[in-house]
């Protein structure tokens, strides 16, 4: 790579299925809210305190944030029961992939190591940088800036996020760091569009299209410092 030096990759809804969104949506919707694109971006994606608080707003519910996130995980294990964690199809693949590249990758998500990376991603654990496989961003999210300075002292064009949320898009954006977008694809779902407005030049559907040649190509435009140009998007993909 010319200018990639690390990969960092979303854990729910990149390496893991979203088992989020949908509880959100049933919960917001189950509790006398309307389920918007302002909804998902308040909640989504936030640190747990803060999407408690939304979703209590968003719902009218006499709650705190602390009660209303309890009670949004105890509608989530609920929604485990029939819809259960799973790696995605291709991760190793995409991990082999990009190990053979030279870069370093790294994992991140809302919740601690021990529930997320340990117990679902373990088994792929030599894939990953042996000093910081995975970051909990949950106090920090989005948490752009603190992989890269703080965990990684990369440059951020030397980064690349691939993230199914928008608002990461917009945080790397701003402050130059590479995205490939893999946005959520469920019917209630805005993050596509979102992506769209906020300039993503390269979103695919299934982490399964993510090939050396598209990681050549972002490396590319990282290195020529013409990743966020203005260009349209075509097709909403590669």
């Amino acid at each position: 790579m010319k200018k990639i030096r690390l990969v960092a990759l979303d854990s729910d809804g990149v390496l893991l299925n979203d088992t989020y969104s949908p509880v959100i949506e049933r919960f917001v919707t189950r509790h006398g809210g309307e389920y918007t694109a302002a909804v998902e971006r308040g909640v989504w994606g936030s640190p747990q305190l803060a999407a408690g608080q939304n979703m209590a707003l968003a719902c009218r519910l006499p709650w705190s944030a602390k009660d209303t996130i309890a009670a949004f995980f105890r509608e989530r294990d609920d929604y485990l029961a029939t819809h259960p964690v799973e790696v995605m199809p291709g991760v190793e693949e995409l991990l082999a992939m990009l190990r053979d590249t030279g870069v370093r990758i790294t994992c991140y998500g809302g919740r601690h190591r021990e529930y997320t990376f340990d117990r679902y991603l373990g088994r792929y654990a030599r894939y990953f940088d042996a000093d910081q496989p995975y970051v909990d961003v949950n106090n920090f999210r989005p948490g752009v800036k603190e992989i890269v300075e703080d965990f990684f002292g990369y440059r951020y064009d030397e980064v690349l996020f691939v993230d199914d949320i928008n608002r990461v898009a917009e945080v790397t954006k701003a402050l130059g760091a590479g995205f490939l977008g893999v946005p959520a694809s469920m019917p209630h779902n805005f993050q596509r569009a979102e992506m769209e407005q906020t300039g993503v030049r390269h979103m695919v559907g299934d982490i399964r299209e993510i090939d050396r040649a598209l990681i050549e190509r972002l490396d590319e435009e990282l290195a020529a410092g013409e990743h966020w140009a203005p260009v349209p998007v075509t097709g909403g993909a590669r």
